[in-house]
């Protein structure tokens, strides 16, 4: 009976010791808490509460106490579930006789420890500078949002890259600041789960993961750090004569995250393309006779009309909307350089642009232009923008446009559409900055709906 009582009094004795080594953790990690709390100066009384907190009042200025705290409690979740599980298998070893395996020594023991572990050295608490000259006031400089996400790939990221050995960069600043969208926060399970990856490895099949998050205002995304998957059977593209106005191989395409499957599936005569906005874009024998055959719908401006406006001096210029760029293939036969904006919308919009040989841009509506002010000779617009747009939104993309736009530089609204009722918003909108009209159509699209199309020169304002 002695032989057979002393392994298992061996390993109660071992799992009694880990539940005291685990609960003494828990008083540790939560003494340590309270203590860099106090150090932070969230325990100060009477005077020093109203000086820290309202004669000061930048001194916690950025600072997130709620993730902060959200982040330690995780911690002390995470050894209480540890230890919870060390006194259930107490219960059974001492039930059933058993001995401690290392499976479970490591996967329920060692790895929520190390887990632990990591989550508690990643806690950050701002630093308080004192002023120079020995003054009272202090500042607290804290890096944003480190504390609101557990993703270590993600903290790594946002936090700021210092310049090696101290010295200024060319930038002229002492760091580089990664950023990633402000509305990040809201989608923060997403954005986890975006940056979840072995790096070096390659990343998930998850691009329609990543354009949800730039649409929904997580945009900028931050860059990851693992491969990004191509077709296994990419092909060579066709040469620049061909490729204008020929469709582009199917292979050199991952369809996983589409509907169709090759380019012939997203013809406008298939209801399941997949895709609503731009019917017939992929239409090839369709696409070339945009922009350069007359048609009856006076909102309908032709590319040679637009350039006679400004002979010689249009060279390079920005298509704002969506397509697989037709506008930009035209423009280059008339050796005008194009950039044109893609979303993936249902179908491979900017695939289908660059393996026509054009440049496609891959933002959305949350953003600026990353283009420098008065650089662009034209901006073109079409398909994308309607009606359906807030006021306010569109105000602020004018004033982006006429930013990136210079002086004498075209602005082509090219078949807007509105209901008929909200069109002297509109109109009131695009006329605002007091561009030179060179052309300017109102056709009917239909009962209740027009087409606006204007072709506006943007004044010198020379100051």
């Amino acid at each position: 009976m002695g032989r057979l009582c002393l392994p298992k009094c061996k390993i109660s004795r071992i799992l009694g010791w880990l539940q005291v080594i685990l609960g003494g953790l828990v008083i540790l990690v939560s003494i340590m808490s309270l203590t860099r709390f106090y150090y932070a100066g969230f325990f100060l009384h009477n005077e020093d509460i109203c000086h820290h907190f309202y004669a000061v009042k930048e001194v916690y200025q950025g600072f997130d106490a709620k993730s902060l705290s959200a982040r330690v409690q995780e911690v002390l979740d995470k050894l209480e579930s540890l230890q919870s599980k060390l006194e259930l298998k107490l219960q059974e070893l001492e039930k059933k006789k058993g001995t401690l395996d290392k499976v479970f020594l490591e996967d329920e023991i060692v790895r929520p420890l190390h887990s632990a572990n990591v989550a508690l050295r990643q806690i950050r608490l701002p630093k308080i500078e004192e002023e120079e000259g020995g003054g009272k006031n202090s500042t607290v400089k804290e890096d944003p949002l480190i504390n609101f996400f557990i993703t270590e790939e993600i903290r790594k990221y946002i936090t700021p890259k210092e310049n090696r050995i101290g010295k200024i960069n060319l930038y002229g600043t002492e760091k580089v600041y990664n950023t990633i969208g402000h509305a990040c926060v809201l989608y923060k399970n997403e954005l986890q789960k975006y940056m979840d990856y072995d790096i070096g490895s390659y990343c998930d099949e998850d691009w329609n993961l990543a354009q949800k998050l730039m649409l929904n205002g997580c945009d900028p995304l931050p860059r990851r750090r693992c491969l990004t998957r191509a077709s296994k059977v990419y092909q060579k593209p066709y040469p620049i004569n061909e490729s204008l106005w020929k469709l582009p191989d199917d292979r050199n395409v991952r369809w996983s995250n589409y509907r169709c499957r090759n380019f012939d599936c997203l013809q406008s005569k298939n209801p399941k393309r997949g895709y609503t906005k731009c019917t017939g874009c992929f239409e090839i024998e369709k696409e070339k006779l945009k922009w350069v055959t007359n048609s009856s719908l006076s909102a309908d401006f032709m590319i040679s009309d637009v350039l006679k406006k400004k002979p010689g001096e249009i060279r390079i210029g920005l298509d704002y909307g969506i397509g697989t760029g037709t506008f930009a293939a035209r423009m280059r036969e008339q050796n005008v350089t194009i950039v044109s904006t893609a979303l993936n919308l249902g179908a491979p919009f900017s695939e289908m642009i660059a393996l026509r040989g054009l440049i496609p841009l891959y933002v959305t509506l949350n953003q600026r232009l990353p283009f420098f002010d008065n650089t662009m000779d034209l901006i073109h617009s079409t398909g994308f923008m309607d009606g359906w747009i807030d006021l306010l939104l569109l105000d602020f993309i004018l004033y982006d446009w006429d930013r990136i736009l210079r002086p004498g530089g075209l602005l082509w609204i090219d078949r807007f559409f509105c209901n008929k009722k909200d069109l002297d918003d509109y109109m009131y909108m695009f006329l605002q900055l007091r561009y030179k009209k060179h052309k300017w159509a109102i056709s009917s699209k239909s009962k209740d709906e027009v087409f606006l199309s204007a072709l506006l020169e943007k004044p010198p304002r020379a100051i």
